[in-house]
């Protein structure tokens, strides 16, 4: 059975458009101007074209006009747009990428056939640069390409493996020359802001003390590099896929998948966002949504849903949420934050089917199995005769369960001890005030181990790997 619990408008939606006045980067004030953006493709007759947008990886109809015989279209309109990437989307799904800032102005001709090799702009410097760039991609590409196909069939270290390499190294400096290039020459134009942004740092040569690579601190300081390229004043960026791709990377790629490193590259990363309420928003939000308890696998997600809930959606910098919504989710962080793992073991004591009164820190066992469930739960039905054969292979190995039934009636709950043959400690509290807190479950059937130190260490099980869970703390 799974607890439905509502994530409020706080946390699951943003808005697609910045709440700022204008779309300029912090340094420039100039006014964006009306947009004229004429295009004409060859090979197309009529139709209707769409001007995309992005917002974070979000994409959105923007603007839409006709396409006449001679295949002309023309986005007009008296505000500006605001500044990022687009794309322009006709018939024949062709769509053509288009930069647009300050300088709304400008003529594209291109071909349907070769819709990237055959573009010629006039009158806007970023897509010039733009253009230029696709069509250096679309040259050197296939060349990558070639070489990748070729040195997966050479061992590493071999004659030809090394001279694969050495080819496809000096790939690299070319593109890395040609972009460098754009951004000495047009250090500011929103392109170079752009490509720059979306670039890998440097990977570190650095060495331990007896001359071998530290690979551990390569990571680190990969990771730790790895937004400095990003001006976080510049909301431009956001309406690219640029940040979304880099936060994607950044967190799933590059952090580790376990709470303790993931909390930690959060943090590292909002909080250089504390002073761009933008990107701060945008960020919490993502990291959230994606460990939120209900929508992800990752053992114990209610450690990154209680660190972001209780460091960033907080009254005083949930700018975009009201008392109401952040007061929902600090108090589900709270029921959260009893049962993480690595903390002491909350006790609890409850009622069993005798009328007698039963408590977790009752047991002397070394290991204590809390098992939460519902007697209608489908998954329960499933999992209750595993956890009754396990048990009675464990409970003269040092285990202990301590069953709370949730969310049914005494009768019903009685019966089906009866029926499932749980002959092991059962509790059940219709109030649920001798767990609210405590032991946190979102859907049941849910299962927590808890060790001779009475500390939490696994829990959102199977009981298929309880057995697993003990043996690996064990062997510590």
């Amino acid at each position: 059975m799974r607890f439905t619990i509502v994530l409020l408008a706080a946390i699951v939606l943003f808005a697609c458009n910045s709440n700022a006045t204008d779309n300029n980067s912090s340094s420039d004030q100039t006014p964006a101007e009306a947009p004229n953006i004429q295009v004409t493709i060859n090979g197309i007759s009529g139709g209707t074209a769409f001007l995309v947008g992005h917002f974070a990886d979000q994409r959105f109809r923007l603007d839409s006009t006709q396409i006449n015989a001679n295949g002309q279209l023309v986005f007009q309109r008296p505000e500006p747009y605001d500044g990022g990437l687009y794309f322009v989307w006709v018939p024949d799904k062709v769509l053509l990428q288009l930069l647009l800032d300050k300088d709304q102005t400008l003529s594209m001709t291109t071909t349907l056939q070769n819709a990237v090799g055959d573009m010629q702009v006039e009158g806007n410097l970023d897509n010039e640069l733009l253009y230029k760039n696709l069509k250096f991609e679309m040259d050197i590409n296939p060349k990558f390409d070639q070489i990748n196909a070729q040195i997966s069939g050479y061992a590493p270290g071999s004659p030809e493996h090394n001279q694969l390499k050495s080819q496809r190294d000096a790939l690299l400096e070319e593109r890395k020359a040609h972009l460098n290039d754009f951004f000495t020459q047009h250090p500011n134009s929103l392109f170079s802001i752009f490509k720059k942004a979306g670039q890998n740092p440097e990977v570190k040569d650095v060495r331990k003390a007896d001359g071998s690579l530290d690979t551990a601190l390569q990571v680190y300081l990969y990771r730790s590099d790895f937004w400095k390229d990003v001006d976080f004043s510049d909301e431009r960026l956001l309406r690219t896929p640029v940040v979304t791709n880099k936060l994607q990377r950044y967190i799933k790629d590059l952090t580790p998948q376990n709470p303790d490193s993931i909390r930690a590259s959060a943090s590292f990363l909002i909080n250089q966002t504390l002073d761009a309420p933008e990107y701060f928003k945008f960020f919490s939000n993502w990291i959230t949504l994606q460990y939120d308890p209900l929508e992800t696998t990752l053992m114990d997600p209610e450690a990154v849903f209680v660190h972001m809930i209780q460091n960033y959606f907080t009254y005083d910098r949930a700018f975009w949420a009201d008392s109401t919504e952040v007061y929902a989710l600090q108090l589900r962080a709270k029921e959260m934050e009893g049962s993480l793992v690595g903390n002491k073991a909350p006790n609890v004591s409850s009622t069993g089917p005798d009328g007698k009164t039963y408590s977790i820190y009752d047991f002397d066992t070394p290991y204590i199995i809390v098992y939460m469930y519902n007697p209608t739960c489908e998954h329960c039905m499933e999992q209750t005769p595993k956890l009754v054969q396990f048990y009675q292979q464990w409970k003269n190995k040092g285990v202990s369960v301590y069953a709370i039934a949730v969310d049914t009636e005494e009768q019903e709950w009685k019966d089906y001890i009866t029926k499932s043959n749980m002959n092991f400690v059962n509790v059940f509290d219709p109030t649920n005030k001798s767990i609210y807190a405590k032991y946190y479950v979102d859907h049941t059937p849910e299962v927590y181990v808890i060790n001779q130190e009475r500390m939490i260490i696994a829990k959102n099980l199977k009981v298929n790997q309880i057995a697993e869970v003990i043996q690996r703390d064990q062997n510590k």
